[in-house]
């Protein structure tokens, strides 16, 4: 199969994944982009082991509120101001903030291990190690608080 401009531009909005590392997947899958989604989850999840005992020196604040009785703030770190303020870091720490108005877990830990509201499929774990990948840094979730009128 051909692997067209076009079918590179579909797997990088399905997955967010650089141009390039998209590329490669497709090459490596023949083409197919499920077969290339699922080398990129195992590229990511590799990516973010490499990067594990790199330094997180910046991060941002994601908060949501829900109906104003639920509300929660994640600590999402990273390793540069650059990507800490990159505009979609900033939204995958509103999402995970979501996630714990959600789902109200106990433990960094144990919100890592659940499925993510948006994408059952996959683990916030998942979640992050794509997003290690995407931004090219570790990404890591320091913190949290959730707080509930109920």
């Amino acid at each position: 199969m051909e692997i067209t401009t076009d079918v590179i531009k579909q797997l990088r909005e399905a997955t967010g994944v650089s141009v390039m590392q998209c590329k490669k997947a497709l090459e490596e899958a023949g083409g197919d982009v499920k077969k290339a989604e699922v080398i990129l989850k195992k590229h990511s999840a590799a990516s973010a082991e490499k990067k594990a005992e790199r330094t997180l020196a910046a991060g941002a604040i994601g908060s949501y509120v829900h109906d104003g009785a639920i509300g929660a703030m994640v600590l999402l770190s990273c390793e540069t101001d650059f990507v800490a303020k990159n505009p979609e870091f900033i939204a995958l720490a509103r999402e995970l903030a979501m996630q714990v108005a959600a789902m109200n877990p106990e433990s960094t830990e144990d919100m890592l291990n659940q499925p993510f509201i948006k994408d059952e499929s996959k683990t916030i774990r998942q979640f992050l190690d794509e997003a290690t990948q995407k931004f090219g840094e570790r990404v890591e979730v320091s913190r949290f608080v959730r707080l509930s009128s109920r």
